[in-house]
C-alpha cells in the first residue's frame, strides 16, 4: 500500500506542476513538464523560461512538495530493504511459478512424523510432490528440506485448485487427526473423481469413512507396523528379503509395478510367450488384472492383458526396458 502512495504523491505533484506552469506562466505543456521535473528532482539546471514571481512562489512550493514526497518514497524503500519484504515478494512470485508449474504431481496433505518419511521417499524416487500443512513450523521444515510445501488446511477445496490437483497424479492423506483426512479425501475426490487417493487411517472406524469418502487405498501405520513386528520375529530372512527389493536405497534391484497399455506389443500374449524373463532379466512376482483381481506367483501360461499391472522384480535398468514395451514404447 506505500508504493501505492508513494506512486499516486509524485504523480499529483507532476500533474499539477505542470498544469500550474502553463497557467500561470502560459508556457506549452512540455515546457510545464519538463520545469516540473527538474524542480522536483532538483538537478540544478536553469529555468526554462524566466519566472515571474507568482512563477517562483508556486516553483517554491512544487520543490518543498516534491521533495518531500521524493524523501518519503526513499525512506518506505530503504524501510522495505531493512525488513526483506523484497526478498519476501520475490520468494512468493518464485513459490507461485512452482505451483503454476506442478504436472503429474502427488500433493502430500501432512508433514508430521509419517509426512516426513514419505516425503523423504518421494524425494529419494524422484516422484514431484508439494507438501500441504497447517503448522507453519513443519511448512518451515519442509522448506528446508528443499521440498515444495504450502501453508494451508488440505480439506479447503481452493487449496487444493492452488497445488493444482487437475494435473496431479494423486494424493496422499498422512494427517495427523482421522477426521482430517476424511474431509481432505473427500474433498479430492469431489473435485477429481479419478485421482488416486491412499488416507491414513488410526481406527478400523476412520477406515471404513476413508473408504466411503472416496479413498483407494487406506492404511494404518499401527496395523502394518505390528504386521511387520510379527513377521520380522517369525520369518526374519523373508522380511529381509522384502525390505531389500521394495527399498529405494537399493540401486540393484526393485520391486516394480508396471502397466500395461492398450499399444503394447506384450498384450495378448503370455508370460512364456513374451520370454519376459530371458527379454528383461525380470520375475513376474504378480498380475494385478484391471477388475482390482490378484493373480499372485502367476503361471507361464498366465495372459498379459491390456489395464493389467504386473508386479516385477529386476534390475532397475531391465525395469526402464520393460516399463517402456509396457507403454508401446519399444524399441526397434
Amino acid at each position: 500500500m506505500g508504493w501505492r502512495l508513494v506512486a499516486l504523491l509524485i504523480l499529483a505533484v507532476l500533474l499539477a506542476g505542470t498544469l500550474g506552469y502553463v497557467l500561470i506562466e502560459g508556457w506549452s505543456w512540455w515546457d510545464a513538464f519538463y520545469m516540473t521535473v527538474i524542480t522536483i528532482t532538483t538537478v540544478g539546471y536553469g529555468e526554462v523560461h524566466p519566472l515571474s514571481p507568482a512563477g517562483r512562489a508556486f516553483t517554491v512550493l512544487i520543490i518543498l512538495s516534491g521533495v518531500g514526497t521524493f524523501f518519503y518514497g526513499f525512506t518506505a524503500f530503504t524501510a522495505l530493504l531493512a525488513g526483506g519484504h523484497l526478498a519476501e515478494r520475490r520468494e512468493r512470485r518464485r513459490h507461485a511459478r512452482m505451483l503454476d508449474n506442478l504436472d503429474g504431481h502427488f500433493i502430500l496433505c501432512g508433514f508430521g512424523r509419517m509426512g516426513e518419511i514419505i516425503a523423504r521417499e518421494f524425494a529419494r524416487q524422484r516422484v514431484p510432490f508439494v507438501v500441504v500443512e497447517r503448522n507453519p513450523d513443519r511448512v518451515h521444515l519442509a522448506l528446508e528440506h528443499g521440498y515444495t510445501a504450502v501453508e494451508a488446511d488440505a480439506s479447503n477445496e481452493d487449496v487444493l485448485k492452488r497445488v493444482r490437483l487437475d494435473r496431479a497424479r494423486g494424493l496422499v492423506a498422512a494427517v495427523s487427526t482421522d477426521a482430517e483426512n476424511v474431509y481432505a479425501v473427500l474433498s479430492a475426490r469431489l473435485l477429481k473423481p479419478d485421482l488416486f487417493i491412499v488416507g491414513r487411517a488410526e481406527t478400523d472406524d476412520a477406515r471404513a469413512k476413508l473408504k466411503r469418502a472416496g479413498a483407494d487405498r487406506v492404511i494404518s501405520p499401527y496395523h502394518i507396523g505390528g504386521l511387520q513386528l510379527a513377521q520380522t520375529a517369525l520369518r526374519p530372512a523373508v522380511v529381509d528379503f522384502v525390505t531389500l527389493a521394495t527399498s529405494s536405497e537399493n540401486l540393484d534391484l526393485n520391486l516394480e509395478q508396471v502397466h500395461l497399455d492398450q499399444g503394447s506389443t506384450l498384450v495378448g500374449r503370455t508370460l512364456l510367450d513374451a520370454g519376459l524373463r530371458q527379454k528383461y532379466g525380470v520375475v513376474v512376482v504378480g498380475i494385478r488384472r484391471a477388475d482390482g483381481k490378484m493373480d499372485f506367483n502367476p503361471p507361464p501360461e498366465a495372459s498379459m492383458r491390456a489395464g493389467d499391472d504386473l508386479v516385477v522384480l529386476g534390475r532397475a535398468s531391465s525395469l526402464r526396458e520393460l516399463e517402456a514395451s509396457a507403454a508401446g514404447q519399444e524399441r526397434a
